[in-house]
């Protein structure tokens, strides 16, 4: 009997968000009731996929899983970075999923890497994208404890030297949307692309038309229809499929499309009891089945721009409100203004670094083992600060939206100003260049004017220390203390076993009940974790508490034979 692997994939992403001189995130006032966007994302669907509810025929939760732990995922650097400063629960369930399937897929782990910022890289030199693509490794070395196979490139954005590059430091596949490879083979295998270095390097083919039926489509409301559209027989006279590969936005489960995670958790579950059906990662695949067939290029390309890579650097028509009269005009001298400076930064990095490094640009190269490492000091810290800037500045999202005033556009913005200040000296001069050459940008925002005014308006004003910190009215928690109140005592199950303190969770919980609000999620969640741990008596002792919660009846038992992740 043969036996179809199915591979989902999830990249997920958020453009960096910090405060370049305060490394803080400012308050947002259009990701409300939540501070900033990470924040709200985060609620919405990082939270959602390492905690999503398998549910029972009568409504109440089944069980609760970790998607990562059964799907092919990465996640930026600096998402992560910031998830492990303020989501650390989240942050712990993500290094926990990929140590679930290497011990599940004989070492090969779900996560893959990514350059470390999100760059178009085929807009990139070749020296900055070694930096992009080591600083990606180092960074996944030190979080996951392992090597990546594969890496995730941004948008999906390729060109040959690229893939020499990824294959020069060791990445075996990367994954490319059908209209980027010529020749891929039929069965869904990896084909073989040789690069113009001599290295060859595995390429993946997701599935076009079930991936745009998962983002765009209906597919998240009809979890049946997915699964039998992942197990559906190849035409007459078609090979048959030997790898159905799905990508999407990891963003898509929870935030794009509410409640997507039990979705994709349904449907994980229905392929794992299937006959002939085997749920993995790209690289426990690629170990069975090397790539044999060559394939080519069509490059530079992307995933989210139907003119290759011209969503960042011309007016090519891509933008996110097609329906609104918008023009794009702006993206060119907005390009051509960072390309300058960039230019004239890497110049003063290569001659003041020169007197103070062996190799500036292997200082530069090893600074991103530990991206803002404290052992550089003086000035030869300020100048790899200054190039850590120069290459965010080239953040995708700051092209990606529909105006230079939008708020991912004045990031890196401000990015580029902070390089300038670190420029020392010739700081006035390049900040005149940028300026002369954003004031080439119009907004299409009445009162912004153009790229130069926004400069001045929103990137020289600092932001205040006051719309920086956390407020109670930005809090994200919704039910306030209430809700708090009932996460601590969930919590206090871990070590006190009580029948004081297994009280205080009923009480609570019925609390929330009379006063016709939810159970919190997170206080859900942490009650399943504790529950599956304990051993049969205590957890026994605990169904009462599990049935007020919204467990269904016997709940626990499943999870700790082997049901939960």
């Amino acid at each position: 009997m043969s036996v179809r692997s199915i591979v989902i994939h999830g990249h997920f992403y958020q453009p960096p968000r910090e405060d370049p001189w305060l490394n803080q995130v400012a308050a947002e006032p259009s990701a409300a009731p939540y501070h900033d966007w990470n924040e709200r994302i985060e609620r919405e669907s990082y939270r959602a996929v390492v905690a999503a509810r398998l549910y029972a025929p009568d409504g109440r939760i089944a069980q609760i899983v970790n998607t990562l732990a059964s799907i092919s995922f990465n996640f930026g650097a600096t998402l992560l970075e910031w998830l492990e400063r303020e989501a650390p629960a989240t942050y712990a369930a993500v290094l926990e999923a990929d140590g679930a399937s290497r011990a599940r897929h004989a070492g090969h782990g779900n996560a893959i890497a990514m350059p470390y910022h999100h760059v178009i890289m085929p807009l990139a030199s070749r020296r900055d994208k070694i930096t992009e693509v080591r600083w990606g490794i180092a960074d996944f070395r030190r979080r996951f404890g392992r090597d990546p196979e594969g890496m995730w490139l941004p948008e999906t954005a390729v060109d040959p030297d690229t893939l020499d590059v990824l294959a020069a430091e060791g990445i075996t596949f990367t994954i490319l949307a059908p209209h980027q490879v010529e020749q891929a083979p039929a069965d869904g295998s990896a084909g073989r692309y040789r690069t113009p270095g001599g290295r060859s390097i595995a390429l993946f083919v997701y599935d076009g038309p079930i991936s745009h039926d998962v983002a765009f489509g209906a597919l998240l409301k009809d979890a049946a229809a997915w699964a039998e559209r992942l197990l559906a027989p190849g035409k007459r006279g078609e090979s048959e499929r030997r790898l159905v590969a799905v990508a999407t936005d990891g963003e898509t489960y929870g935030h794009h499309h509410k409640f997507g995670e039990v979705a994709l958790a349904w449907v994980l579950r229905e392929l794992e009891r299937r006959r002939g059906v085997r749920v993995e990662n790209f690289a426990a695949f690629l170990a069975r089945h090397r790539p044999e067939q060559d394939v080519k290029l069509v490059a530079p390309t992307s995933w989210s721009c139907v003119h290759g890579v011209e969503r960042w650097r011309a007016d090519c028509g891509c933008r996110m409100a097609p329906e609104r009269p918008t023009q794009q005009r702006w993206r060119a001298p907005l390009r051509e203004a960072l390309d300058w400076l960039a230019g004239e930064l890497h110049a003063r990095f290569e001659r003041e670094g020169g007197e103070l490094f062996d190799d500036p640009w292997a200082a530069r190269d090893a600074y991103g083992t530990v991206a803002g490492d404290r052992t550089a000091e003086g000035r030869g810290r300020e100048l790899l600060e200054l190039e850590r800037n120069a290459l965010r500045m080239f953040t995708s999202c700051g092209w990606f939206f529909d105006d230079i005033a939008g708020i991912e556009t004045v990031q890196i913005l401000r990015y580029a100003a902070r390089a300038i200040e670190l420029a020392g000296a010739d700081a006035p001069r390049l900040e005149a260049g940028v300026l002369e050459r954003l004031a080439r940008a119009q907004s299409n925002e009445p009162g912004e004017g153009s790229g130069r005014d926004v400069y001045l308006h929103h990137v020289k004003r600092r932001v205040p220390v006051e719309s920086v910190s956390r407020t109670e009215a930005h809090t994200g928690d919704p039910g306030g203390d209430a809700a708090r109140d009932l996460l601590r005592a969930v919590l206090a199950l871990e070590h006190d076993h009580s029948a004081r303190a297994i009280a205080a969770v009923t009480e609570l919980a019925d609390r929330a009940q009379r006063d016709g609000g939810h159970i919190p999620f997170d206080a859900q969640t942490a009650f399943y974790r504790i529950r599956a741990a304990s051993p049969p008596e205590r957890a026994a002792r605990l169904a009462a508490v599990a049935w007020r919660l919204g467990f269904a009846d016997g709940e626990g038992e499943g999870a700790r034979k082997g049901g939960g992740d």
